[in-house]
């Protein structure tokens, strides 16, 4: 490992236990009315917004790798902490997922949205995982058998929500896809891994542009782009994110397929998706792979060190070395905050970062990073 990466390394593991896991249990957890709170301002006092249903599962997902980073706080019962309070008021008689709710827990929307399904699912296998009860997985069970008879699109994959004109959300599908390799590596059965794969399918055969080797956002129900100037979109993120996972179900499958689009995936993200002047991945290119959006929010440079540790890995290439340096580099520059422990979320332009609070649904792409980097560290000799 490039020393300048094992040293970017280590910042990020340190800081992550030394501040970040603290300020996020002491002020991001809500002793009043449980969970945690959506954002903290930059002196870590709560916005006291309305909490979206991701939010919980990611809290629980960070903590729940807590102890294994080096953490020695009550990770437990953080995770606890969460995912009580989501089963509690996030769920729906039918079984789905609500969408958002008050701080104290009274529904505000009572959509059923296939993203936040995906993250429920997200959400039990942390919580299985840590607290070792079985309900988190029948529970998810449940959810899994609900997609089916409620959400699922007959040209494959699931609709966006229910009775819904929304198209088709390949981001939605990538959390799906990121849920299901969680439980397979712990439910017996194959059916975590078959669902994981119809998935990939969907994101080899329509997902990807045959002819830049580029994943699209949005389609209609015939998996085709959606035409509203959505369907040409392409989020560098998400380039590196389905990279970073393409690569993770090899161990399902043969198919070589998966590592030539992942590798392509993490080319285009390299050589159009990052501004060489800031060194950080931006948010959105046009369909001719153009920079679209230059502002450059904290969560892709989390998932371009994901995807460069999953390439080199994988090639043993100096060039993912380098990415995943220079990725991890940039990232550390988002964690210089008067709190030690919260993010700044935003770079514009002109290497400026909005004065904004920090969200906590980050939380879960750094604590991916970081632990993409000790995987890394731990495989190279």
């Amino acid at each position: 490992m490039p020393p300048q990466l094992a040293a970017a390394r280590v910042a990020l593991r340190r800081w992550l236990v030394d501040h970040a896991y603290d300020v996020w249990w002491a002020h991001g957890a809500d002793r009043v009315c449980g969970g945690f709170h959506e954002r903290l301002r930059q002196d870590a006092t709560p916005t006291g917004e309305p909490r979206r249903a991701r939010l919980h599962p990611r809290q629980v997902f960070a903590y729940s790798r807590a102890a294994q980073l080096g953490w020695s706080g009550p990770a437990a019962a953080a995770a606890a902490h969460g995912i009580e309070f989501f089963l509690a008021h996030y769920l729906r008689a039918d079984g789905l997922f609500r969408p958002l709710v008050a701080p104290d827990g009274a529904p505000l929307d009572e959509r059923a949205v296939l993203y936040d399904q995906a993250f429920a699912l997200l959400g039990l296998a942390a919580a299985y995982a840590t607290l070792d009860d079985p309900s988190f997985r029948e529970q998810a069970h449940r959810l899994r058998a609900q997609l089916s008879a409620q959400l699922v699109n007959p040209a494959g994959g699931f609709v966006e929500s229910i009775d819904s004109t929304q198209p088709l959300s390949a981001n939605s599908h990538m959390h799906l896809l990121e849920a299901c390799l969680e439980w397979a590596d712990l439910d017996s059965g194959g059916d975590w891994a078959r669902l994981a794969m119809h998935v990939v399918e969907l994101a080899l055969s329509r997902a990807i542009d045959p002819r830049t080797g580029a994943l699209g956002e949005l389609f209609d129900r015939n998996w085709n782009p959606a035409q509203d100037g959505e369907g040409s979109r392409v989020e560098p993120g998400h380039q590196f994110e389905w990279a970073w996972l393409l690569l993770r179900c090899r161990r399902l499958t043969a198919d070589e397929r998966l590592a030539v689009a992942a590798l392509r995936l993490v080319e285009i993200g390299e050589t159009r998706g990052v501004d060489p002047r800031r060194g950080v991945a931006v948010a959105a290119l046009r369909g001719d792979l153009e920079v679209h959006e230059p502002k450059a929010r904290l969560w892709p440079q989390t998932e371009r060190i994901k995807a460069a540790c999953a390439a080199a890995e994988l090639t043993g290439d100096t060039r993912h070395f380098t990415a995943a340096t220079q990725a991890a580099v940039a990232l550390l520059r988002y964690l210089e905050t008067p709190v030690p422990g919260l993010w700044r979320d935003t770079l514009d332009e002109a290497g400026r970062f909005a004065d904004e609070p920090a969200p906590a649904s980050s939380f879960y792409h750094l604590v991916g990073a970081a632990a993409e980097l000790e995987r890394l560290a731990a495989g190279v000799v």
